[in-house]
């Protein structure tokens, strides 16, 4: 304390006010310094909440909207939220007339994505691994806006593409079977009997320090032959209150394409089944965080996939009922993916089926320069021992010494 006040007595006995000044602000210019970059840091990792309140309050007046009444039938079961959401069944539409949760754009964009002609980057190899009846691939490429994305080939051996279908489509299963342990509740909120649309909230479980996630996604499966090409997205519900609890994710995309293919065991016959998927979300997590764990944790989830299953072959075989879920898969719209390379300079992707880019706030440009000296000045300033003097009395010392020169 007595080296600052001898600092700040010597600087005062300039002999001129001009001379006091400069030293001063040379004095305090760490420190400005330092609560620049804190703000600026402070910006760029506020909470998501803060760009709701700050540019977003029409859409969050919208989201408030009360939700409608359930019918007098409505019953809660133990894998529904609080709030009773009711259950409708769309009225079949014609094909001209598709204001579907998931619509032909949707499939164009996928069939884009299979045959890679969506025009976006190129994708970066992450992972290869097999097993005796499995083979993985994985890749990621990093869009200019929006969320990593995910690109995957898994070929199971000795399964068919319809059983493969009603797997990833049968909720049911997934929680009874826990292959997918994450889901915990899931819930049908719309269907359409006639092209298999499908409307649903899910809650996800995720890590202990981070809240449940919930979904509202729609989803719909087209037919080429025996290719299936499931859409799966998140989809907006203003009639679904928001909850605090758990945290819902807006933009969400993964869909699947579930084709025959040649076996691994050399004898020609396409008694394999790939599934090609295509998966991105942005579930409130940084984005470099979020790449580094499903990186981590990738194949310990995957690998859990293919004793499921098998499980659910046997359960097939042995003549088990079907859950509503998996009968749905069974209602898909017939196309033939031949002609959709002649209407792909015509036929203008849906705009529900293109990725909801996160705005590309400045914050997000912010130099790794600037990062580490963010760093530096952080740690600055939660160190108040030597490091904070040497600093302070370094760059007084040297402006002083510069001013008596």
């Amino acid at each position: 304390m007595s080296a600052l006040v001898d600092l700040l007595m010597g600087i005062f006995r300039q002999q001129t006010l001009g001379a006091a000044a400069l030293e001063l602000a040379a004095l305090s210019a760490p420190l400005w310094v330092a609560a620049l970059v804190g703000l600026l840091i402070g910006w760029a990792w506020r909470p998501r909440w803060a760009g709701v309140v700050v540019g977003d309050n029409a859409a969050h007046q919208v989201a408030q909207l009360p939700a409608p009444p359930p019918p007098p039938r409505a019953t809660a079961t133990a894998h529904q939220a609080a709030a009773i959401v009711p259950r409708n069944v769309v009225a079949p539409v014609a094909p001209e007339e598709e204001h579907l949760a998931v619509n032909t754009g949707d499939l164009m964009h996928l069939w884009r994505l299979v045959e890679e002609k969506d025009g976006g980057p190129s994708w970066i190899h992450m992972m290869e691994r097999t097993l005796p009846t499995m083979r993985y691939q994985a890749w990621r490429r990093d869009p200019p806006n929006g969320p990593p994305q995910f690109r995957s080939s898994t070929i199971f051996e000795d399964a068919s593409p319809e059983v493969v279908r009603d797997f990833f489509w049968d909720d049911d299963f997934r929680m009874k079977n826990t292959w997918d342990d994450m889901l915990l509740q899931h819930e049908t909120l719309e269907e359409c009997t006639k092209t298999g649309t499908m409307v649903l909230r899910w809650v996800r479980k995720f890590p202990f320090f981070c809240s449940d996630r919930e979904y509202i996604i729609g989803r719909r499966i087209w037919a080429s032959g025996k290719t299936f090409y499931c859409v799966t997205k998140g989809v907006p519900r203003p009639s679904v209150p928001r909850q605090s609890k758990p945290r819902r994710v807006d933009l969400y995309y993964s869909s699947w394409c579930i084709r025959p293919v040649e076996s691994s065991k050399g004898d020609g016959a396409m008694t394999a089944c790939e599934v090609l998927l295509f998966h991105h979300e942005d579930m409130g997590i940084p984005w470099e965080i979020l790449k580094l764990g499903i990186r981590q944790g990738m194949w310990g989830c995957v690998k859990r996939i293919e004793p499921g299953l098998r499980a659910y072959q046997v359960a097939r075989t042995a003549g088990e009922p079907i859950s509503k879920c998996a009968a749905m898969a069974h209602v898909t719209t017939k196309f033939n993916a031949d002609e959709l390379d002649a209407e792909n300079n015509t036929v203008a992707s849906s705009s529900d089926n293109t990725e909801v880019e996160k705005p590309n706030h400045w914050a997000n440009n912010i130099p790794k320069a600037l990062m580490i000296g963010s760093a530096v000045a952080l740690a600055c300033t939660f160190d108040r021992g030597l490091l904070t003097k040497a600093v302070i009395f370094g760059t007084a010392r040297r402006f002083a010494g510069a001013g008596r020169r």
